[in-house]
């Protein structure tokens, strides 16, 4: 008999220790890029998440009445949990959702120490209290959190919901997407190891259909954080409404990038392909539409063609590879039936396409791919594909330009290229989206994230962020 070669975990993390799972199921946990399993964990059901939300309650009150200092003291602790695993989580985040090792080390690592970091700053600044007129307004925890979390960027998306939760006072159960559990769990480990008080943090794994729904529905939640697709989410925000609970939805997008004249192509176009072949295009902010002057546009194509030569997919744990393969079989067949569509309607293509890639036998790999002659009116413009697939459309004017990149449902993100700033910015404002980079302006982890339309409710990140898990009381003398 072959020797068993992935950890079984069979435990919840839920009132301060890890338990047995109350439900007998379990997913397995893939490695995108060799297909072989991984791990399994408990499919949570109802008895756990009953179990997360009855824990969370019963610590609510206390956490809600400690102080500010009281509450920094153990988020410091898990902050320098998160410093010190950095390698670990990189690690972990490479074998379970097939991000490069260098992209998982400074974005999937990194990128939640800096949060995490920052919510520290701003619990220590934050004005809980405010004097207005006769009144006193106070500042309060909303109560106990369901924070449901995609896979594509499994520990952000984590920390973007729980830590601000717990800076204001709230107790969280979070259910992880199935697909990256693994990272979820570790943060638990670092949670547990920081010294919370029982309850305050709980982490119940199991599939979206089933502990997910559960969660959102549980009538002692008083506030749903979720990030997934659109269509789920319209879902969550149904459910959410029934039990009038407050609800932050960040969902999908399908993000133009402006190039107007006078701004450097070359520039606008090589980042452009960047930002949509990191993550191999799972970024729900992707620049997956972009947008060029129909003078420019044969030399924005041939720019893009040349870019997108620089993006290989390969073996995820060598540092010289910059796409790895996408989550799972699902993904794939969904990125190359986009592709097969847009072809068969018209689209060039410029670079990769929807045929296997030669070397790599196992793995959900798909091409990198450049479309020119894409018309906003095809599917790969209106929908998001969560795929590293860039769609290049010819405007005529400005205000062309406007009407196009406002064209969809979705309004998460954006970018605009000009001559100078304030061009750009004057453009920007007449987008209808949650933020919008400045000719390659830097993220920014202190800035509200969002969308407007159907890319969601409410906004993650800096003070905008920790005030979703607040309400407020005024007193008045």
């Amino acid at each position: 008999m072959q020797e068993q070669e992935y950890a079984e975990y069979g435990d919840q993390y839920i009132d301060g220790a890890w338990r047995p799972s109350r439900d007998s199921g379990s997913i397995a946990v893939l490695n995108p890029a060799t297909e072989r399993v991984l791990a399994t964990v408990p499919a949570g059901a109802a008895a756990d998440v009953d179990a997360a939300v009855a824990a969370a309650r019963r610590a609510a009150r206390g956490w809600a009445a400690t102080s500010r200092e009281e509450r920094i003291a153990p988020l410091t602790r898990l902050r320098d949990g998160i410093a010190a695993a950095q390698a670990e989580i990189t690690a972990t985040v490479v074998a379970e959702l097939g991000a490069p090792v260098g992209f998982a080390g400074a974005v999937h690592a990194g990128l939640p120490l800096t949060v995490t970091t920052s919510y520290l700053t701003l619990l220590a600044e934050h004005p809980f209290e405010e004097r207005i007129g006769n009144s006193v307004v106070l500042a309060e925890p909303a109560g106990v959190v369901a924070a449901v979390t995609p896979w594509n960027y499994p520990l952000h998306q984590i920390v973007a919901k729980v830590v601000p939760a717990l800076a204001a006072g709230c107790p969280v159960v979070l259910k992880p997407a199935e697909d990256t559990p693994l990272v979820a769990r570790l943060f638990a480990r670092l949670v547990d190891e920081a010294g919370f008080p029982a309850g305050v943090f709980n982490l119940v794994t199991g599939t979206g259909a089933v502990a997910g729904a559960a969660l959102v529905a549980h009538p002692e939640v008083d506030v749903v954080s979720f990030t997934g697709s659109t269509a789920v989410g319209r879902q969550v925000a149904e459910t959410a409404g029934r039990g009038l609970k407050r609800v932050a939805l960040e969902l999908g997008g399908k993000s133009a990038n402006v190039v107007l004249p006078g701004a450097d192509l070359a520039r606008a176009v090589n980042v452009n392909v960047a930002n949509v072949f990191a993550n191999s295009g799972q970024t729900c902010s992707a620049w997956t539409r972009l947008l060029v002057h129909r003078d420019q546009y044969e030399e924005a194509v041939g720019i893009a063609a040349k870019a997108a030569e620089k993006y290989l997919p390969g073996d995820p744990t060598d540092p010289q590879t910059r796409v790895g393969p996408l989550v799972n079989a699902r993904q794939l067949e969904r990125v190359r039936g986009y592709l097969e569509d847009a072809l068969a309607q018209g689209a060039r293509l410029v670079a990769g396409g929807p045929e296997p890639l030669p070397g790599l036998p196992a793995g959900f790999y798909v091409r990198p791919t450049v479309l020119a002659d894409v018309t906003p009116d095809l599917a790969v413009a209106q929908e998001e594909i969560f795929g590293p697939v860039l769609s290049i459309i010819a405007y005529r004017d400005e205000e062309h330009a406007v009407e196009i990149a406002n064209g969809t449902v979705y309004g998460l993100a954006g970018g605009v290229w000009a001559a100078n700033t304030e061009i750009a910015a004057a453009f920007a404002r007449r987008l209808d989206t949650g933020q919008v980079d400045l000719n390659g302006g830097r993220f920014n982890p202190l800035a509200p994230f969002g969308g407007y339309k159907s890319s969601g409710l409410g906004r993650e990140l800096g003070r905008h962020g920790l005030e979703e898990f607040l309400q407020y009381k005024s007193l008045q003398y």
